[in-house]
C-alpha cells in the first residue's frame, strides 16, 4: 500500500501507511532534530538528515539501520538520493 515517511525535531523518523494511518516503523538513532526524510526511488530504502551531522539509510521494509553516513562538522538539512 502507500506510504508516507516523516522526519521530527524528536530525532525520530516514522513510517506510515496511508491507508491505515498507522505507524509502520519508527526510525529511531539519531542523536538531535531530523530535518528531512526520503524514500528511494524504488521505496525499498528510506534517508534521513539530522542535525547531530549524520545522515542514515534504512531499511523501509524493516525499518532497521543500514548505514551510518557521518563526515560533517555541522547539522544535515537535506539529502536525496541519485534518481535511477
Amino acid at each position: 500500500g502507500k506510504q508516507v515517511i516523516t522526519a521530527s525535531q524528536d530525532r525520530d523518523a516514522k513510517i506510515w501507511s496511508v491507508e491505515l494511518g498507522e505507524c509502520l516503523h519508527t526510525l529511531r538513532g539519531h542523536a538531535d532534530a531530523l530535518r528531512a526524510a526520503e524514500f528511494s526511488p524504488e521505496g525499498k530504502a528510506a534517508l534521513t538528515a539530522s542535525d547531530d551531522g549524520t545522515a542514515k539509510v534504512w531499511c523501509a521494509v524493516t525499518g532497521d539501520c543500514l548505514r551510518t553516513l557521518a563526515g560533517h562538522e555541522d547539522a544535515l538539512h537535506s539529502a536525496a538520493f541519485l534518481p535511477h
